[in-house]
């Protein structure tokens, strides 16, 4: 008999029929003469239980087996007297695939998040990770539906690299020299003419330049891939390894970008309230127990996601928003001065406090932005922008790229890059110009929002971090 999932079984509850699982168990109990096992094969976030009693075929061995052993259960669906599940399985046979010794860390006792960050490759089998990934893999779907509906084309942009796209220099560098006998130019400087690329390369921190390109003759493209940076930050926000969506268009302005940005947020949320609600209602319970553990204000995470995804998108100017900031009588730890940068309470407030929803900054100040942003007319600032949402400030930034040649050169100058490794990209703007807009998403980021979990390692399979490289 072919396996089935519990996922089908809770779904078709096929009573009277005879089925197969093969699944781990979450727990076990024995009374006098049965016992109960609660299975889940990762499937869904149900679980199966399977009554199996004194008669069946190596009940012994089978009543003696510990959490996280593996089964393969056969036997009749019934329905369950039991609370909190519509079937069970009465098992006819239970063959052990694989045992679990005494020293398995996922007991049933609470574990705290800190220790499941050291058992990676065991924490899919939690009912609460469980939830986190497979919401993970709805986002996923949702983007590369929500773009594909859109005519966009799915773009695998390089992740070895030769251009520090952003301009900020904390790359990962990549070579095949012996490190242990570094070939050195007479004037001191790593000989790179040696290395496998014959020049200095590196791990990628965007793949927006090579969007561009593509979107520069395919119209509309989007990037899905992994990032790097080499920035030696240890916050509950930042990773070395990462994921990133990035969409680039042509012919399309800051105002089509801002739009596209809004209604991708909300697709987002929308898709995983369709597709993965049980997972959702598993976090919220999760929350709800460790604001009540830690004496916390509950802070309902699915509120806020129903409220975003049905709200209109407010947009300020960055201007506007430090008059907004600096008027508010709030203290803030920095203070909102115009030139620099909104801190992640400043983005708070505003999307929390002052609009109560979300809201998208625009026209940032050109010294705190990338190279490629296009200029205002105003000389000062650029055409950029930030999506905020209530709960985490920040989670997408984007700007109209400056399709000029020989303002992109001048900005170029003025940040003290080099010319050459873009030569490419300048040519865009030689050959065939056409204004164009784009924004990137970093899907942790957005994964740690949508699962309301407070620290980005706990959004990613396996978390790279700075002294954290393992599994």
């Amino acid at each position: 008999m072919s396996r089935v999932t519990i996922k089908k079984l809770l779904q078709e509850k096929p009573v009277g029929s005879e089925q197969t699982v093969s699944a781990w168990i979450r727990s076990i109990r024995n009374s006098k003469n049965f016992s109960f096992m609660v299975l889940n094969d990762g499937s869904c976030q149900g679980t199966l239980q399977v009554v199996f009693d004194l008669d069946m075929p190596g009940y012994e061995e089978v009543s003696k087996l510990l959490i996280g052993s593996c089964v393969t259960a056969h036997g009749k669906i019934v329905e369950s007297q039991g609370q909190g599940q519509s079937v069970e399985m009465q098992a006819s046979k239970i063959e052990i695939l694989g045992k679990t010794t005494e020293d398995y860390p996922l007991q049933k006792k609470a574990t705290s998040l800190e220790f499941l960050r050291e058992q990676a490759h065991l924490r899919p089998r939690t009912n609460l990770f469980g939830a986190i990934f497979r919401i993970r893999h709805h986002m996923a779907m949702a983007t590369h539906k929500f773009f594909g509906d859109r005519g966009f084309y799915y773009l695998n942009s390089p992740i070895l690299t030769a251009v520090d796209a952003e301009g900020a220099g904390e790359m990962f560098n990549v070579t095949t020299m012996d490190l242990g006998n570094i070939i050195k130019t007479k004037s001191g400087e790593v000989d790179f003419s040696n290395d496998y690329f014959g020049k200095q390369a590196s791990l990628c921190v965007t793949g927006q330049l090579e969007a561009e390109c593509f979107a520069m003759g395919m119209g509309a493209v989007y990037t899905f891939g992994p990032t790097f940076r080499a920035e030696n930050s240890n916050t509950p926000r930042h990773l070395s390894e990462f994921w990133m969506i990035e969409p680039e268009v042509a012919f399309m302005d800051l105002e089509g970008n801002a739009e596209l940005a809004a209604d991708y947020t909300k697709y987002l949320i929308s898709y995983v309230f369709e597709h993965a609600s049980e997972e959702l209602e598993t976090l919220s319970g999760y929350h709800k127990f460790q604001a009540k553990q830690n004496k916390e204000q509950f802070e309902d995470h699915v509120a806020i996601l129903e409220k975003v995804k049905d709200s209109k998108f407010e947009r300020i100017t960055y201007t506007d928003a430090i008059d907004i900031l600096s008027k508010s009588g709030q203290k803030f730890e920095f203070k909102p001065d115009w030139g620099v940068e909104l801190q992640t309470e400043h983005e708070r407030f505003l999307s929390e406090e002052h609009f109560n929803g979300p809201v998208i900054v625009t026209d940032y100040p050109k010294d705190c932005k990338a190279f490629y942003m296009k200029l205002n007319q105003d000389g000062k600032t650029v055409r950029a922008m930030d999506v905020l949402v209530p709960g985490v400030g920040e989670i997408i930034g984007g700007s109209q790229r400056e399709e000029n040649y020989d303002k992109l050169i001048q900005r170029i100058d003025e940040m003290g890059m080099e010319k050459d490794p873009l030569w490419w990209y300048l040519e865009l703007r030689k050959f065939g110009t056409a204004p164009h807009s784009g924004f990137g998403l970093g899907f942790e980021r957005a994964i740690r929002y949508v699962t309301g979990m407070k620290n980005i390692r706990d959004v990613i399979p396996f978390a790279r971090t700075p002294k954290n490289c393992d599994f």
